[in-house]
């Protein structure tokens, strides 16, 4: 079911384990649970309550037209966040953040046309018109425009949102994302500056498994916006995202319940002292 967030799956993502004591931003304390090993550990409990509040409002957002970008350009994220993107039919950015995405998008945007007139060229085969040199050229300039703005291909006007993994390496994103008024929302681990951020989502932005959890629910989110607009005949059924047609019809045949389901995760939560006790590092 969409919207599903529980203790057991953060546990188990590893999302609590922060960073070495001495690298820590004392901003963070707030969200911080205890310190087992020299490893500050995360109150999930916070966590938990702040995910569902970031799930909530990406929810809500698209469901009113609005749009995001997931952002994360270190190598751990890269992977999920372009196959999260996918999934929800989300713009993103994963390889560097181009200064001026959202402060001057008008330049942006002539770089976009650009790439997708050297595709159409490619793909139709009238690149076969032009020399060898002259193809070597065209093909060096599409993959380099490619690199950086096929995430955001489609993107027609600055979004709503940006949906940001370890916001100490994408702080231009977020300065821009400041100066224009657009929401920032974060996985923030125990090294960075929360300050900046609109959503705090406290947690683990180096392991592998809690990126992809936090990528995940925020793909989720941005689905059942997209589906509840389909519900309300505010959007055809055809603007979904494959995926989203497929979900949609299976509640539609299940009768299941419209809201995302909130489990708390069982035995989880009492076992979490004991869970966090053995920490090490996961960086």
């Amino acid at each position: 079911m969409l919207g599903q967030i529980s203790m057991k799956q953060l546990l188990e993502a590893g999302v609590h384990f922060g960073h070495q004591r001495r690298r820590w931003n004392p901003k963070m304390k707030k969200y911080i649970y205890t310190e087992r090993n020299g490893i500050y550990i995360i109150d999930l409990k916070k966590t938990l309550r702040l995910l569902r509040e970031a799930y909530s409002f990406v929810r809500d957002t698209t469901f009113n037209g609005g749009t995001g970008i997931f952002v994360g350009t270190k190598k751990q994220a890269r992977d999920a966040i372009e196959r999260w993107a996918h999934f929800a039919g989300c713009h993103y950015v994963n390889n560097r953040w181009l200064g001026g995405t959202l402060t001057n998008f008008e330049t942006i945007n002539r770089s976009i046309k650009r790439m997708i007139e050297l595709q159409e060229l490619c793909g139709s085969g009238q690149i076969e018109r032009y020399s060898k040199k002259e193809q070597s050229q065209i093909i060096r300039e599409k993959e380099s425009l490619e690199k950086n703005l096929q995430g955001i291909r489609e993107m027609q006007k600055r979004p709503d949102f940006i949906f940001v993994i370890d916001p100490s390496k994408e702080t231009i994103a977020i300065r821009e994302a400041r100066k224009v008024g657009v929401t920032v929302v974060a996985v923030v681990d125990t090294n960075c500056d929360p300050d900046p951020i609109d959503l705090v989502i406290p947690g683990n932005d180096d392991a592998i498994r809690s990126i992809n959890l936090s990528c995940e629910k925020m793909a989720e989110a941005i689905l059942e916006g997209k589906m509840r607009r389909v519900e309300a005949g505010l959007d055809p059924m055809e603007v979904l995202p494959e995926q989203a047609r497929q979900l949609l019809a299976q509640q539609r045949e299940h009768g299941e319940a419209e809201e995302g389901g909130y489990d708390e995760g069982g035995q989880a939560a009492d076992d979490y002292a004991e869970e966090t006790a053995g920490a090490e590092e996961a960086e």
